[in-house]
């Protein structure tokens, strides 16, 4: 018997019209497992390498992201580290620095504290060059001055003239010479009238 006499024999032979309508037909049954065994090898042959191609892709794609990832991850933990190593240095870098300039600081105050004080120093030894030299010349006008009064009123208390150069500096400086050494002494004039 065909499959088509099959299908198209009566109801009333105990065929499948009599069955419950729940059971499928066996054409149905054999075209279902036709129309499986197409799919399946459509499926098989075309969609399921394809799917894995695309599969094995993006695994590949996620695989070399995750590597890139972590190469970037180690890229930018060396770059973390080399920053950090420079910035070490600036700072150790920076302190030498502040350190150098601080000393260099130091020897140019102790520098200038030196250079000042040997100016004072020759300012002040000046200045008592200067003071010694204005004292003497002082001192030799004032002896001129005391020569011409003392022997201005030697000669007219004598009645004598003492007018002579060599005379009159004699004089002087043998009276200057005789108050520098303390001989002569000072008497007051009040207490020797009183006695006469």
């Amino acid at each position: 018997m065909s499959i088509t006499a099959f299908a198209n024999a009566p109801a009333a032979e105990g065929g499948w019209g009599g069955m419950s309508p729940l059971i499928p037909h066996p054409i149905e049954i054999v075209g279902a497992l036709v129309a499986f065994g197409i799919l399946y090898w459509l499926f098989k042959t075309k969609v399921v390498p394809k799917m894995e191609a695309l599969y094995e892709q993006r695994a590949a794609a996620i695989e070399g992201g995750m590597q890139q990832a972590e190469e970037a991850q180690a890229q930018a933990q060396a770059a973390l580290d080399q920053y950090q190593s420079q910035l070490k240095e600036a700072r150790t870098e920076a302190n030498q620095i502040r350190e150098d300039a601080r000393e260099q600081g130091a020897s140019i105050i102790a520098e200038l504290r030196t250079a000042a004080q040997s100016e004072a120093a020759r300012i002040t030894e000046s200045a008592k060059r200067q003071i010694d030299a204005e004292r003497q010349q002082a001192v030799i006008q004032l002896r001129q001055e005391v020569g011409s009064l003392s022997t201005t009123l030697a000669s007219k208390i004598v009645g004598e003239s003492l007018e002579s150069e060599v005379r009159q500096s004699g004089i002087v400086d043998r009276f200057l010479a005789d108050l520098e050494a303390g001989d002569i002494r000072p008497e007051k004039v009040g207490a020797a009238g009183q006695d006469a």
